[in-house]
């Protein structure tokens, strides 16, 4: 009769701990990145009455007769399954679809969370704004004038230079691409200049030195007289310049004399050669026609005239037509002129792909990529810890983190401007506060039975 005033007493702790789970799921309905928790029972130890015994030849077996003492907590499982994701349209609010966690530092202690919700603190730097914690990743570096993310180093703060210069760029390559009108008429020797100005096609874009000044960079077009597929280019930059503008066709020759390249077609409208006015000629992969032309108010350097900047114009591949030079009987035209010089520019906002790789975007229209967010697995994520703050702890059981980027080794992909919801299912939750009750008031029935029942053997000797 004690046992079972004892298995009620089990029941009624342990179905309170269930209720006490319970209402802090409840209560974390609308937190964000929260993950539920779940109680699982077990039967506790059972007093052995008396043991089986094997058949014989007379008779068959015996079943043990066993009394149990009650139920315990099997585990409180936290569940790591995904939430709902909600747009914020807050470009630091990140949210994870699918398996990770992001990491913060506080001093030199690490955590890991589902909760997203970042913003910048005064010194740029990317923190959880609720208590401060720095986001970890991996911030951009410059090598040898290229910008790349190393995502093998090890983790550090995430710092997004808010305002911050992108140096000015020299333009080192223009790529040509434009269609010459093979029915161009030719222009004879001695023509008048509006036959020159009618055989002549021109196209124009600006380039940048050094300085992130622009200069103007003109090609003209004309016709050989004499040879059907040969045309004559002249490069000026900055007509109004005291030095003339030099082209070459190799990096080691001398400049020309003048400001003036060939350029040979076969009957299929592709591009062939290209050759300078001194007879330098290039007939093979890239054709590139190196020019170079005067720096103003540059300090010039000792045996030189003049500040000179080089680069290298690209008529494109011999034989090809995707972004080449080409001649057909369609309108002249340019097709596209790209080149890879550009101004001084400021910070002017950022953004996060599915990566976790954040983006700067400049005023000067360039994009240049400033870090990345890094993301945690774990073999047994249940195994984490909960420290407060939407945080986990590694534990004993739960494995070493593996840090990587979105994407890799399993890990789910970085949602820019969202958050991720609770995990906590309201329905789920209320449904099992009605069996917890019922559990719990079962268990104080089978007390207070008990309890008549002692009362009856008290009163026996009346």
């Amino acid at each position: 009769m004690m046992r079972s005033l004892y298995s009620g007493v089990a029941g009624l702790q342990n179905h309170q701990v269930r209720m006490d789970v319970l209402g802090n799921n409840i209560a974390n309905v609308n937190t964000t990145g929260f993950k539920k928790g779940r109680v699982n029972f077990q039967d506790m130890i059972s007093q052995t009455l008396s043991g089986a015994a094997r058949p014989t030849d007379e008779v068959g077996g015996v079943n043990p007769k066993q009394v149990g003492l009650g139920m315990v907590i099997a585990a409180i499982d936290t569940i790591h399954t995904q939430g709902s994701l909600q747009s914020t349209g807050v470009m630091t609010d990140l949210a994870l679809q699918g398996e990770g966690f992001f990491i913060l530092q506080d001093g030199e202690k690490r955590f890991y969370s589902r909760n997203g919700a970042f913003a910048l603190d005064e010194n740029g730097t990317l923190v959880n704004p609720a208590n401060g914690m720095r986001v970890q990743g991996w911030q951009a570096q410059s090598v040898g004038g290229v910008t790349r993310i190393n995502t093998a180093a090890d983790i550090a703060d995430l710092v997004i230079p808010v305002g911050g210069k992108d140096p000015a760029a020299a333009t080192t390559m223009v790529q040509l691409a434009c269609n010459l009108d093979k029915r161009t008429p030719e222009i004879p020797a001695g023509a008048p200049p509006e036959a020159l100005l009618e055989g002549t096609w021109t196209t124009t874009f600006d380039i940048f030195d050094s300085f992130g000044k622009v200069h103007k960079l003109a090609v003209n077009f004309q016709k050989v007289p004499g040879l059907p597929n040969r045309w004559q280019a002249q490069v000026v930059v900055d007509p109004e310049a005291e030095v003339q503008t030099n082209t070459r066709v190799e990096v080691g020759a001398a400049n020309n004399a003048d400001n003036l390249f060939y350029l040979d077609f076969d009957n299929l409208g592709s591009l062939q050669s290209v050759l300078d006015a001194q007879g330098d000629t290039l007939a093979d992969g890239a054709l590139q026609i190196q020019v170079s032309f005067d720096v103003p108010d540059a300090d010039i350097p000792e045996g030189q005239a003049a500040f000179r900047q080089l680069f290298a114009l690209n008529l494109g591949e011999v034989g090809s037509y995707r972004n080449a030079v080409t001649q057909f009987a369609e309108k002249s035209s340019t097709k596209a002129v790209t080149q890879d010089g550009y101004p001084m520019g400021y910070l002017e906002t950022f953004k996060i792909d599915q990566s976790g790789e954040i983006v700067g975007v400049y005023t000067n229209g360039t994009n240049r990529a400033i870090g990345q967010v890094a993301l945690a697995s774990f073999t047994n994520p249940g195994g984490l810890e909960k420290a407060g703050e939407n945080t986990y702890e590694v534990s004993n059981n739960s494995g070493d983190p593996r840090v990587d980027a979105a994407g890799v080794a399993g890990k789910g992909k970085i949602m820019a401007g969202t958050l991720e919801m609770s995990n906590v299912d309201l329905a789920a939750e209320f449904t099992d506060m009605i069996v917890t009750q019922r559990g719990f008031q079962a268990n104080s029935r089978t007390i207070t039975t008990a309890d008549q029942m002692l009362q009856e053997v008290l009163t026996l000797k009346r």
